[in-house]
Formats: C-alpha cells, sequence, structure tokens
C-alpha cells in the first residue's frame, strides 16, 4: 500500500515530465525514499504521449468490421446475485493462488468465503441501490468510445466482457463472432496492470479465444495497461482540482490516493508491477497538478484488504487514523485505481472511510469522482484504441531478426494460423479441427498408459500365485498369435493384462498407418 520505491522512480519521473524535485518534500510519505538508489534507464516509468494515427491512413479496409472489447471486474446486478458472484470471484485461481498439491481446493474453499461474506457482501449492495452500478457505467463508456471513433472516421462496435459476472466473456465472444468482426482491439478498463485483474481476464480471454476455430482468425491486438497516458493523467489532475476549488485555499486539503490492495506475495514473488505503475500514476497525477499551480501534500495508501495474510501497505484506514492525529482536517480523496463507481467506491470510500475520517478529526472531506464519461478519458480511450491497430498487422521478424524479446506466442505471430492450416500443422497452442483417422496422439499416450498400468497391477496380483508358472511367457506368445481369448487355466488378472495388450496394439497399429 506504500509507495515503495518512489523516490528513485520520482526523480526520473521530475525528470522526464520537467519538473523540479522539490514538490516531493511535501508528501510525507514519500519524502524519506527520494534518496533511495537511481534506477537503470530501462526501469523508468514515463508519461506517453497521445500520437493516434488518422482514421484514413489505418491498415483498415473499408469492409473490415472492427470490434472494441471491453474487460472489466463485473458486480451483482441483485443482491440474489452477490454470493455466486463472490463465488466467481473467489474460485479464480489468479485471486486465491494456493500450491499445486491443494488446488483441488480451490473451489470448496471459494464456496466458504463466499457463504461466510455474503451477507455482510449484501447489506454493502443494499446500501448502494442493492446492485453494482458497473454495468451500466461500463456499457455507457463503450458507446461513448464508439462515437468518438465515429467523429474520427473509424467505424467500430464495442463489446463488454466482465470477468465475475454477467455479461461473461464468453457471451461477448460469442456476440464478436456473430457480429462478423474481423479485427478486435482488447481494452482492459483497469489502468495499471495486476496478475489480479487483467491478468486474469486475458488469460481467460486467451484460453476461450483460441479454442475457437474461428476467433482464432480474427485480427487482435491488446492495450494491457495505460496509466501513463497523458489523457488520462490530464483528467485524473482535472478532477482533483475541480475538488481542490472547493476549498478556500486550493492547496491546503490533504490530497490522499486510495488504491485497491493487492497481496504482497503478488509483487514480491510474482513480480507484479500493479504498485509500481500505482506509483507513477500518483506521481504523473502529482507533477501534472504541479504544473497547474497546486502545491498540496499528498500520499498513497491502499484498500479492500481481505483475510490474514499481508497486503501492501500503508492501510488507507491506518493512514486516515494518523492523518487525523496529526491535525489534518482537509482532505480531497481520490480511487486512483477506479474507473467507474462500485462498491469501492460508494460503500468503502463514501460510508467507511468517510465515517473514519469525521471520527478521527478531519471536517472537510471531498471525493473524487471515477473518470466515467468524462470527456477528456473517453478522447484519450479512443486515441489509444487507433494507436493499437496498426500493430495488428506487424509480424514480429524485425525483433527476431535484431534478437529482441517477443512473445511466447512467436510462431502464431509471425505465420498467419491459414497457412499453418494450409500445410497440415497441428501441433502445439494452435489446434486445428482437421478430421483425422484413428487415434490421435494424446489418445495413443494414454492409451499406452493404461497399458503400462494394467501390466503393473496384474504382476502384483500374480506374484502371490508364482507357481502357476509361465504366465508372462503365455501371455507375450498368445497376444503375437493373437489370441485374445480367456482361458480356464489363466491366473487371476490375465485377461485384463490381454485386454490392455490388444488395446495398446490396435493404438500401435493405428498409429503405424498414419506414419505410411
Amino acid at each position: 500500500m506504500v509507495p515503495g520505491g518512489t523516490s528513485a522512480m520520482g526523480v526520473a519521473l521530475l525528470l522526464a515530465t520537467s519538473t523540479s524535485a522539490s514538490w516531493l518534500a511535501g508528501s510525507r510519505y514519500l519524502r524519506h525514499r527520494v534518496r533511495a538508489a537511481l534506477p537503470t534507464p530501462a526501469m523508468l516509468l514515463q508519461v506517453k504521449p497521445t500520437n493516434p494515427p488518422a482514421a484514413s491512413k489505418l491498415p483498415v479496409k473499408a469492409q473490415d468490421s472492427v470490434g472494441v472489447l471491453l474487460l472489466n471486474l463485473g458486480g451483482p446486478d441483485n443482491l440474489d446475485a452477490v454470493e455466486p458472484f463472490l463465488y466467481n470471484l473467489f474460485a479464480d485461481p489468479e485471486i486465491v493462488t494456493l500450491p499445486t498439491f491443494l488446488q483441488w481446493m480451490n473451489k470448496p474453499l471459494a464456496w466458504v468465503i463466499a457463504t461466510s461474506r455474503a451477507p455482510s457482501s449484501r447489506e454493502g449492495y443494499a446500501s448502494i441501490g442493492g446492485s453494482s452500478p458497473q454495468l451500466a457505467t461500463t456499457l455507457a463508456q463503450g458507446r461513448a468510445l464508439v462515437d468518438v471513433l465515429a467523429r474520427r472516421g473509424l467505424k467500430a462496435k464495442s463489446y463488454v466482457a466482465m470477468r465475475y459476472w454477467h455479461p461473461f466473456t464468453d457471451e461477448a465472444l460469442a456476440q464478436v463472432k456473430a457480429d462478423g468482426i474481423q479485427r478486435l482491439v482488447v481494452l482492459p478498463l483497469y489502468p495499471q496492470f495486476s496478475i489480479s485483474t487483467s491478468g486474469s481476464s486475458l488469460r481467460l480471454l486467451e484460453r476461450q479465444f483460441y479454442q475457437d476455430q474461428e476467433l482464432r482468425q480474427l485480427k487482435n491486438v491488446v492495450i494491457p495497461a495505460w496509466y501513463n497516458r497523458v489523457g488520462y493523467v490530464n483528467s485524473m489532475a482535472r478532477l482533483i482540482a475541480q475538488k481542490c476549488d472547493k476549498f478556500e485555499e486550493p492547496s491546503a486539503p490533504f490530497i490522499f490516493f486510495s488504491a485497491h490492495g493487492l497481496p504482497k506475495t503478488y509483487i514480491e514473488q510474482l513480480g507484479d508491477p500493479y504498485k509500481a505503475q500505482t506509483e507513477a500514476t500518483v506521481e504523473f497525477v502529482m507533477a501534472r497538478l504541479r504544473s497547474l499551480g497546486y502545491s498540496n501534500n499528498f500520499t498513497l495508501a491502499y484498500q479492500s484488504r481481505v483475510g490474514p495474510v499481508q497486503w501492501l501497505q500503508p492501510y488507507t484506514d491506518d493512514v486516515i487514523r494518523e492523518l487525523g492525529a496529526e491535525g489534518v482536517h482537509q482532505m480531497v480523496t481520490v480511487p486512483v485505481s477506479f474507473v467507474s463507481e462500485h462498491i469501492e467506491t460508494l460503500e468503502e470510500i463514501d460510508m467507511e472511510y468517510a465515517e473514519l475520517a469525521e471520527d478521527c478529526g478531519i471536517t472537510h472531506w471531498e471525493r473524487v469522482p471515477a473518470l466515467g464519461l468524462d470527456e477528456g478519458f473517453i478522447e484519450d480511450l479512443a486515441s489509444a484504441v487507433l494507436e493499437a491497430l496498426p500493430s495488428m498487422d506487424e509480424r514480429p521478424l524485425q525483433e527476431i531478426n535484431e534478437g529482441r524479446p517477443v512473445s511466447l506466442r512467436v510462431v502464431n505471430d509471425l505465420v498467419q494460423l491459414r497457412s499453418k492450416k494450409d500445410i497440415s500443422i497441428e501441433y502445439g497452442p494452435v489446434r486445428y479441427s482437421n478430421p483425422r483417422v484413428g487415434f490421435t496422439p494424446r489418445a495413443e499416450v494414454i492409451n499406452g498408459r493404461i497399458a503400462m498400468a494394467a501390466i503393473t497391477l496384474a504382476s502384483a496380483q500374480a506374484i502371490p500365485k508364482a507357481r502357476c508358472g509361465g504366465m508372462f511367457s503365455e501371455v507375450a506368445s498368445r497376444t503375437a498369435g493373437g489370441e485374445f481369448a480367456k482361458s480356464p487355466k489363466e491366473p487371476p488378472g490375465t485377461q485384463f493384462v490381454l485386454n490392455a495388450l490388444r488395446w495398446s496394439a490396435e493404438g500401435e497399429r493405428t498409429r503405424g498407418l498414419l506414419n505410411k
């Protein structure tokens, strides 16, 4: 939760944005980190300028249909949906990660958590109107995005895929197929990338996408994160400035950034970039506010922790208590990682944290709204889509020639799927539904394993009856001769072995036919 390592990043960001490092002195939680070692150039996070190409210069043919798939978390649409929504959430292995030998417990554990948390969660959703407003907002964002793209000369359709409630990913992809979309831009509505948010949605999308013969032919591109886009940063800064202007002295209120929390293990063991990108977002936004003349103190904390494990710190509620004890009476709270209102903003921030702030002596509290349909924000998303479209036609040949890192799916990116089908390539992550005779390679492997298991079991059964003698020589001779009829003198397990050997022999004959 605390912006660890911000100092080095902060200095680099200030250099990149041509501002003075002195403004960091206003932040109690960031000040002591400025002296950390400077990062290497490869580590610098910089604001990304907006430079969308004109629609007329895009590699989109007139007959091509373009879709924009918006990914989001989702939320229950009524109180009865709260428990199944929670189950879907906690059944996701990207949310609750168990050791390999315990992964079978994932769904039972999700049921326990969902059942225990459902009553309090229903109360929370009841307090904000009985449902999550996220879907309505996301649909409206999609329509607004399509309108902006149309004004810029690109005709497109928007689709919404929620991770844990309707419309699910498979529902959105079914609609994409029904509409005959030929180019798809995937846009997660999470400014900062995390394994548990964008990563989970993209992993599910990839799995369903490449299992479908038709969808695999669809050109696509993903915008994984956009926390550093100028339009997004400027929109955030503008909304914060509007709230600061409500105070007699606009630079007086303490700006309190509250981001959704994450278990520390994601950062420390999995290398999740969420923490670094969230801290960079705060610094980009504050740099923009400094350029507009605001000199407010600020800090970053993390909310919504669950369970006994260590989450990113400091926790939002702890920092509110500390600031109140230090005499802070004016505060502007910023939900930094949310672009639509939902229970974490409407109930957790607006009710729980606002009440806590009042109890701690913070008398003037303002909360910055989520970006929602902010015009500058939607315009910037449209620019991101336009900038991403040309990359659909770029193959990684140059990267391969230069020895630069590429995606694990480099072969799929380099070779058109239709070309692979034409030359009968069917192995690897992409599979085709070409008809083939006999056993598949996987079936043959399973077949062989069954035979080996059968032999082992029969051997174990035959050991006590070793006096019967000659079992294996009898089996071998009868198998070679093609005889599989049961003999009254066979020791226990022989018929099982014979059947297994017959299955294996059939698999071998099939393999021989396929290899001719």
